[in-house]
């Protein structure tokens, strides 16, 4: 008998919970050896895509979403996605990702 409900929303709690600690380790990582990341791909791929690629987010890419909203969402968090500060993800950073993001393809779908 599991002791976690077999829901969705909980299986991605749970995964979000149990990836966290890795995504703190990659986006401490993450920055170039200036403190700054490369563009707002360099921080999609080393931070963002841990989750919203391995199936524990929604897909962001492709849908087109505004920077506006990508930042609200980042610095406060939304049900399972915590809350990035500053001083993880920097303003400048975080611009840059919400670009990215707002013109960036749909991925091709898996067969």
């Amino acid at each position: 008998m599991s002791l976690l409900p077999n829901h969705p929303a909980v299986r991605r709690t749970v995964n979000a919970c149990l990836a966290l600690p890795l995504i703190l380790l990659a986006g401490s990582a993450a920055a170039s050896g200036d403190g700054a990341f490369k563009s707002g791909e360099d921080v999609y791929a080393k931070v963002c895509g841990h989750c919203h690629e391995g199936q524990v987010g929604p897909q962001i890419k492709g849908r087109q979403l505004p920077p506006a909203y990508i930042s609200a969402i980042v610095r406060n968090g939304f049900r399972a996605m915590p809350a990035f500060p500053a001083s993880f993800i920097d303003d400048n950073a975080l611009q840059q990702v919400g670009e990215y993001l707002a013109k960036s393809p749909a991925p091709a779908a898996k067969p």
